[in-house]
């Protein structure tokens, strides 16, 4: 089974939290994902979805407020 990444080319890391504003990875996740077996990819997209979830921002990462 083939599972694609996450990386959707907006390939910026943030400083504050040390992930990729894009995919919300890691560089040691982004570097080891071509390499990883299928659980290691699901545990590392189980991570993506939860860092998602709990961002404070409407666009994730990028530092723009939550419009309301």
């Amino acid at each position: 089974m083939t599972i694609p990444s996450p990386c959707i080319n907006v390939c910026r890391m943030n400083q504050a939290s040390g992930l990729c504003e894009g995919c919300y990875r890691s560089i040691p996740e982004i570097t080891e994902w071509s390499r990883a077996s299928d659980a290691r990819k699901r545990a590392i997209l189980g991570e993506v979805a939860l860092r998602r979830a709990a961002a404070p921002f409407e666009s994730g990462l990028r530092g723009e407020p939550v419009r309301e």
